[in-house]
């Protein structure tokens, strides 16, 4: 089945901090099988999109999830920085210890 581009992205975006609704929840939430949903997610991160593994908590990402957050930000100035992060659950000194 195909699902509107839309819809999909709304429901990376429930993936993603500061929500970080599991991909289990998200199936039932949503009626979408998880197969489908880890598949979504698969090439959500293919693009480069950061969307955490197992948990809620930044501080227990992958190394890569982690890297990826330090990409993103390295052109960023304070401010930005502080706005990405706020929008992803994160604080702007975890950002810097990952560096």
């Amino acid at each position: 089945m195909r699902y509107p581009a839309e819809r999909k992205e709304a429901i990376l975006k429930k993936m993603a901090p500061p929500m970080s609704i599991t991909i289990p929840e998200l199936a039932e939430q949503e009626g979408i099988t998880a197969t489908t949903l880890y598949n979504w997610r698969k090439q959500a991160r293919a693009r480069g999109q950061v969307l955490p593994s197992r948990s809620n908590e930044p501080d227990q990402w992958t190394s890569q999830e982690k890297f990826q957050i330090v990409l993103e930000t390295a052109p960023m100035n304070e401010a930005e920085l502080s706005a990405y992060c706020r929008e992803r659950g994160l604080y702007p000194e975890q950002v810097e210890a990952w560096r």
